[in-house]
């Protein structure tokens, strides 16, 4: 009997959405607001460092992609370059880490409702996970309609918040907190004014603001003309970073003196709200609430689509596999969103902890996750001459840009050890990993 296969629907204006939707979401809209806390408008250099590294690590993923068209997810070349153990390993953790990030954004859900309505947090994360489920098992093609719509608002957010701060900044507006100038980036404490040891600090964080930035590999078995779309996307990826990431934060710094910014909010909020805009907090709010909607529906796309990929290679139950009458790995879906609905249980056991806990354990797996796609790339770089040789999208700088890249994540690795709040999270992570390499050794292929 034939296998189920996945639709490729995903067009290119999906693609090009969910590429962005990926590298905007809560680590942007409410975690910039620690990570300027930490390392002040040197956060600028944090960003630009970080998206300059994935741009690389997507450049590789995408080059390895599409060398193969029966490609799924990474996880099936780092089986073939690394090893079965990698893909293994990788496959459960790239799951894990999108369940640790959705549960994240799924409580952010419940805590942004409550601007609104005086009701339990827990309560509109549910209905929010419910609503998501229900239209992701209907088709691809409604994933990739509300990623795009969800992708157009956190869009249009940002250019307006630019906008707005380059007219201030060019009639040198005056608000509470003094006049919009560029000299808001230096007059308070220089560009690092935590020193070199705060701009390292906020590393970590800026690592979350970019998790799902590799969403397009994963969507790359659903893509129609992958060929063309997965270049096209990955190719924009600089412009992005730049604009919708130093571009927003630039306009922010310069509005307002970092000094002024609340770590535990949305500077998006505060910058709005101190320019005087008529509702701006309310409409901010739901933006930032949209955004936490979208990293929710990601994950629950990704989580899914992990799970059909790691079952039809025999590496998760069979029933996994199962594709509904719209193509669409519904037993996966429904697995993922079960263990999700989790995350409104942490955030009532641990409320004030629960979302550092869970973005750090996600940033140290989100790292594993490209350093396997690095090494995969490294590793087909130098078994596959053929067909690196043959490649209309050659990942630029190989090999040595993969190990410089390598190296920096074993810093921020480093980095994060030496962080009273990252350091036990750090020192859990590694359970995981010897939990799946248990199992992997004891596992019996599954039927």
């Amino acid at each position: 009997m034939a296998k189920q296969e996945l639709k490729r629907d995903l067009k290119n204006r999906h693609v090009q959405l969910i590429a962005i939707g990926g590298t905007i979401g809560t680590g942007l809209f409410l975690g910039s607001g620690k990570a300027i806390q930490l390392a002040g408008p040197s956060i600028l250099f944090s960003y630009l460092i970080i998206g300059i590294a994935l741009f690389f690590v997507m450049r590789a993923l995408g080059e390895l992609l599409l060398s193969n068209a029966g490609y799924t997810s990474f996880t099936e070349f780092a089986t073939e370059y690394v090893g079965p153990w990698a893909g293994f390993v990788t496959g459960w953790t790239y799951w894990f880490c999108w369940i640790m990030t959705a549960m994240a954004d799924i409580i952010a859900v419940g805590v942004y409702m409550q601007y609104w309505f005086d009701i339990p947090q827990w309560i509109p994360a549910l209905i929010c996970l419910v609503i998501l489920l229900g239209l992701n098992l209907l088709t691809v093609k409604l994933f990739g309609e509300l990623e795009f719509w969800f992708a157009i608002i956190k869009v249009i957010t940002i250019i307006a918040l630019i906008v707005v701060g380059i007219i201030l900044l060019i009639i040198g507006f005056n608000t509470n907190s003094g006049t919009v100038s560029l000299t808001n980036l230096w007059n308070h404490g220089g560009m690092f004014p935590n020193g070199i040891s705060g701009f390292l600090l906020s590393l970590q964080l800026v690592v979350f603001s970019f998790v799902g930035v590799e969403l397009v590999g994963v969507s790359a078995a659903e893509t129609a003309n992958p060929r063309k779309n997965i270049p096209s996307a990955i190719n924009k990826i600089p412009v992005r970073i730049l604009l919708f990431y130093v571009g927003a934060l630039f306009v922010i710094l310069c509005v307002n003196p970092w000094t002024q910014l609340d770590a535990t909010s949305s500077p998006f909020v505060e910058v709005f709200a101190l320019i005087g805009i008529p509702v701006a907090a309310g409409i901010i709010n739901f933006v930032v609430l949209t955004s936490a909607a979208s990293a929710c529906n990601s994950g629950l796309f990704s989580t899914s689509r992990i799970l059909y990929t790691l079952s039809r290679n025999g590496e998760a139950p069979a029933k996994l596999e199962k594709l509904n009458k719209q193509a669409v790995p519904s037993n996966a879906l429904l697995t993922s969103t079960i263990v999700v609905s989790i995350g409104a249980l942490l955030s009532k056991l641990i409320p004030e902890q629960a979302f550092t806990v869970v973005t750090t354990i996600s940033a140290i797996c989100f790292i594993w996750v490209w350093s396997i796609i690095l090494i995969s790339h490294i590793k087909y770089s130098k078994t596959r001459p053929d067909l690196r040789a043959k490649s209309t999208f050659k990942a630029p700088f190989t090999p040595f840009v993969n190990y410089a890249i390598l190296g920096l994540f074993l810093f921020i690795l480093i980095v994060m050890l030496f962080a009273e709040a990252t350091r036990l999270s750090l020192l859990l992570t590694p359970i995981w990993f010897i939990l799946l390499v248990i199992l992997y050794n004891s596992r019996k292929k599954y039927s």
